[in-house]
């Protein structure tokens, strides 16, 4: 064992004397003599590299605290966090003092320390950024998201001047790292490599034991709905490694073939409804739609939602519980389109960025009612790739999508960082109107989603609000969502009003998808429970109304239950256990829900047995052509006609994109030295990443004198 671990240290002291000669050819800059002879920062790095297990205690938990102010924003709540979550705070340092260990294997021990240090750093400083821009903190899946995230409609999330500072902190910081190495003092160390070896590995095996031991005491959760608050009670580098390392379902004890047959068996129904009865079926997410009346603190001068209202009046309603609060909506998401629960997967985890990335298929709503004739389409006023809903929406088995690359968007909230959702009514409608079967149309709104601005917009707030108790800052936020909320209560009215007009029977289940990123806490609303939206349903067919509180992953299957569907694994299961009144938080209800997600997800999918029931569909992005009909040449510009551009439709010259401006939905221009006559153009509507969903017909050019243009389309 003792030579083991010796060839190991070899291994990186051979490394580091390869790098150190590469790096001895650079020159030394003169602010890193000065850092280099400073007296006090030798001693300090004496003792350091002397006494690295011991100094190393106080430095972890300095550099917790520090990461705690940054992602708090505030001196005084990491100071809270310390005192009031004290545990947590030291298990947040021995995570840092675990990987600062690693620094006692090389003898360049100050390099790694500072490598270790600018890791921390990095984090803290991402995370506090992405909290000053939304509410939910930088977790280990926004690696899988960084460029859906800064193409985001008022995304912004660091300024052009914040972007050079750091920049230029960075390269000064790397230059630094650079000469330390060259020239950085080496440690000679008493003890020999395989002893430090089994310290180090010592330590990193007692972390899981240690995390283990503090979630049976329930000084650490498992698993917490909310990241934002999982962070802020637990810590952040707690809750970014269990969103790192925390992921997928483990694997159900007693799960066989055996067991899952049985309950498969046992709740499966026929579908009874007749195929004249068949009514479309219409779910549309709210996004954070919260009713007001509910706060005891708010006050406002009429009533925000008077639709909404009528709805509980006249229709079935009721509460909502979601697995996510202030942020996550595609968790609401999941289990609203499959019947699954988010509790089984790790904290923080997107089901749509993870599982559904290694999967061909997974079954929800849209492909239980393909089987009896449906066709599915998705409506969205956001980014395709967002949350990977292309990807998520083709394993479900939905027939279209239009995001908002396919709609000709043009009004904005006050704030302008999120398009309104009036556009959404006639897409909505479109996607019906194209096929002659019934539809499940699944519809996300975004013009009430956060932040939500400490200043007021009077000209954009007809409802006057009081917050009793509250500041003037939390009083204007809390303006501008109630008279957002308005804003939505309108769009559902039209939005019913739209469908009814198409004299089609109708069953529209609007949804919350998780509060409001405001603050709210549990004593300042009815539910007292933060997890709680409410969702309504409107019909044109006379559906009787009985009103019921339930699960997001309950809240379709419930309706298609009334409506005598029963169709696929995961419906059929909530069916059964709420007509046989099993309460969700039953050992009973979880147990199968997990036997039954994991074997679809995870495991053989005996449920199916072996029919491959629920396929991937071919998904179409946007239910309109694109089309090129004809272009002039106008002051240095070529202008180009056709129909169903958007500001995300860019202009292909023989197979070249070509920087375009967008005029219209039916104009896009483009400078003239990028076109001549005899080349091939065509319009692609692009999604981020270079995603292309849609593409044009292809022309060829011939601008001709006088202005005209004799387009040949293939």
């Amino acid at each position: 064992m003792k030579n083991v671990f010796s060839k190991i240290g070899g291994f990186f002291k051979n490394i580091g004397d390869k790098v150190s000669g590469f790096f001895k050819k650079i020159p030394t800059p003169k602010f890193i003599v000065k850092i280099k002879n400073n007296e006090k920062l030798k001693k300090i790095n004496d003792f350091l590299n002397k006494h690295a297990l011991i100094a190393h205690i106080p430095l972890s938990l300095i550099m917790c605290f520090v990461l705690e102010w940054m992602s708090r924003h505030s001196f005084i709540n990491a100071c809270h966090f310390v005192s009031d979550h004290t545990l947590a705070y030291l298990y947040n340092a021995f995570l840092i003092y675990v990987v600062y260990s690693l620094c006692i294997l090389f003898k360049r021990q100050t390099f790694c320390r500072m490598i270790v240090s600018a890791v921390f750093v990095a984090m803290g400083i991402t995370n506090c950024i992405v909290l000053y821009n939304r509410v939910t903190p930088f977790g280990f899946t926004d690696l899988n998201m960084i460029t859906d995230l800064l193409t985001m409609q008022g995304a912004g999330y660091m300024s052009v001047g914040l972007t050079i500072v750091l920049i230029a902190a960075l390269v000064g910081y790397i230059i630094y790292l650079v000469n330390l190495f060259r020239k950085g003092k080496k440690v000679t160390y008493k003890s020999p490599i395989w002893v430090r070896i089994i310290i180090v590995v010592a330590l990193f095996v007692s972390l899981p034991l240690t995390t283990k031991f503090l979630q049976k005491q329930e000084i650490l959760a498992a698993y917490f709905g909310n990241l934002q608050q999982g962070y802020f009670d637990y810590g952040y580098l707690y809750g970014f490694s269990t969103s790192a390392f925390d992921r997928g379902m483990s694997k159900p004890l007693g799960y066989d073939e055996e067991s899952v047959t049985a309950i498969v068996d046992e709740t499966t129904r026929e579908t009874t409804i007749k195929d004249d009865k068949k009514p479309n079926i219409v779910v549309v997410l709210l996004e954070s739609f919260f009713d007001v009346s509910e706060l005891n603190f708010l006050e406002t001068s009429e009533d925000p939602t008077p639709f909404a209202h009528s709805l509980e009046q006249n229709y079935s309603y009721g509460h909502l519980t979601v697995p996510v609060v202030g942020a996550g909506t595609c968790n609401s998401e999941f289990e609203v389109l499959t019947g699954m629960s988010c509790k089984f997967f790790g904290p923080g985890e997107y089901p749509q960025k993870t599982i559904l990335k290694d999967v061909d298929k997974c079954e929800s709503v849209a492909s239980d009612l393909r089987n009896i004739g449906y066709s599915s389409h998705v409506v969205h006023n956001n980014g395709g790739n967002f949350y990977s809903r292309v990807n998520a929406f083709t394993l479900m088995g939905f027939d279209t999508f239009q995001s908002k690359e396919m709609l000709d968007i043009v009004d904005y909230t006050p704030m302008g960082s999120w398009p309104t959702d009036d556009i959404l009514i006639g897409s909505s409608v479109d996607a019906m109107d194209m096929t002659p079967s019934k539809d499940m149309l699944y519809t996300i709104t975004v013009g009430t989603h956060g932040n939500y601005p400490k200043i007021s917009y009077p000209d954009y707030e007809p409802i006057k609000v009081k917050c009793n108790g509250k500041t003037q800052e939390v009083t204007n936020q809390w303006t501008y969502y109630v008279n957002r909320i308005h804003e939505m209560d309108n769009f559902m009215k039209n939005y019913c009003e739209a469908l009814d007009q198409r004299g089609e029977d109708t069953i529209v289940i609007f949804f919350g998808d998780h509060l409001p990123t405001l603050g709210i806490e549990e004593s300042e609303i009815a539910t007292h429970d933060l997890y709680k939206t409410k969702y309504l349903t409107w019909n044109n067919f006379g559906m009787s109304k009985e009103d019921m509180d339930l699960t997001a992953f309950q809240l379709v299957p419930e309706y298609l239950d009334r409506l005598g569907i029963h169709e696929g694994i995961m419906t059929n299961y909530n069916q059964d256990r709420i007509d046989n009144d099993i309460p969700t938080d039953s050992e009973e209800y979880q147990d199968g829900l997990k036997l039954l997600q994991y074997d679809i997800l995870y495991g053989k999918q005996y449920a199916y047995k072996g029919e491959d029931l629920y396929p991937a569909s071919s998904l179409v992005m946007g239910v309109k052509d694109v089309v090129v009909e004809r272009m002039y040449n106008f002051d240095d510009e070529v202008h180009i006609y056709g129909q169903n551009f958007t500001k995300w439709s860019k202009v292909y010259v023989n197979g070249k994109k070509v920087a375009t401006g967008y005029k219209s939905g039916q104009c896009l221009t483009v400078d003239s030295e990028d076109v001549k006559n005899g080349d091939v153009l065509c319009v692609q509507q692009m999604g981020s990443n270079n995603s292309v969903f849609r593409k044009s017909n292809e022309v060829v050019v011939n601008l001709p004198e006088p202005l005209n243009a004799n387009v040949a389309t293939e």
